[in-house]
């Protein structure tokens, strides 16, 4: 247990990959390319979903909130850590980083509600069509998005309350590259056992649901597409479906060897690596799945870039007059 006289801290150190300081360089250019693909990419679909009438249905609407999801997620990690390789600065203050936290949980915990929503959706589009229509009305749709956003920030809003009542003693080391929870807990004055099961009750009541939501939805949408009698039917069907199973088999797979990777001295690198791959590669993946597997979003990019082309010419047209 650690005693309550130590003397409380006012920043942390990130260590990040400050042991590989030859790659700091190339880190660097890494992650700036992996974040403006990324807000580039989820960007894109937004404007594409609000732009072009064929995209808006109730798929698509989330889709829109999925990708300003990301954009939001990938700027609460990447311009810190992106500050740091370029300065060399690691330290983040005590109040920083509990931000950092509160905000990069918040985006998790509202992706898992947000995955369910558009499973439920699809749930509803292939197995049952015919009320499909009348459920997934426009008022409904919002009330989901909605309660998504408000279901993640309550979540991670009980947490950082029950953090905000503690005091942070040393080590002022954060073996991690953002200031995530696991690592947070170490820090504390008093033996966080209590903490810690309260945090793991919370996450597993907010987060379990829509995971088993999610999960029930998938089993009733391939066993309705597999008694299909026709290829072609099961095709057109599942292909609805497939670049949203993608993304939420990709999402749940790495979160889930994060945090069930047993937190080991030999794991703590590969743990980072994990790490990588959902909070910078899945919204990288995200509008590059979407986009590449799914006919109406690239039929809608195809005319955004022919009418991009025509105003151009237009103005072309005009400067030579």
């Amino acid at each position: 247990t650690r005693q309550e006289n130590q003397t409380s801290l006012t920043q942390f150190i990130l260590l990040g990959f400050g042991t590989l300081p030859k790659l700091q360089p190339l880190l660097f250019l890494l992650f700036l390319v992996i974040y403006l693909v990324t807000m580039a990419g989820n960007l894109l679909i937004v404007v594409l979903v609000v732009a072009d009438w064929h995209l808006h249905t109730p798929m698509y609407f989330f889709l829109g909130n999925l990708s300003c999801l990301e954009i939001c997620y990938s700027s609460s990690i990447l311009p810190r850590l992106l500050a740091g390789l370029l300065m060399g600065d690691r330290t983040i203050s005590v109040d920083g980083c509990i931000t950092q936290f509160f905000f990069s949980g918040f985006f998790v915990a509202t992706e898992c509600y947000l995955l369910a929503v558009m499973s439920y959706d699809r749930y509803l589009a292939i197995c049952k069509p015919l009320h499909y229509a009348t459920r997934m009305c426009g008022d409904f749709c919002l009330q989901l998005a909605a309660g998504s956003w408000i279901n993640g920030i309550l979540a991670v809003t009980i947490i950082v309350s029950l953090m905000s009542q503690l005091t942070f003693c040393g080590p002022d080391e954060i073996d991690h590259f953002f200031c995530e929870a696991t690592q947070l807990i170490n820090h504390f004055c008093k033996d966080m056992y209590h903490l810690d099961l309260v945090i793991n009750i919370v996450t597993a009541l907010l987060t379990l649901p829509p995971f088993v939501l999610t999960v029930t939805s998938y089993v009733c949408i391939i066993s309705t597409v597999l008694r299909i009698p026709s290829t072609t039917g099961r095709q057109k069907a599942f292909s609805t479906c497939s670049s949203h199973l993608t993304v939420v088999t990709i999402f749940y797979g790495i979160l889930m060897v994060v945090y069930l990777l047993p937190k080991s001295n030999m794991l703590r690198d590969l743990d980072k690596v994990f790490s990588i791959c959902y909070t910078f590669l899945t919204p990288l993946a995200n509008p590059l799945i979407y986009s590449l597997r799914n006919t109406e979003v690239k039929g809608a990019l195809r005319k955004l870039v022919r009418k991009c082309a025509g105003f151009s010419r237009i103005q072309g047209c005009a400067h030579t007059l």
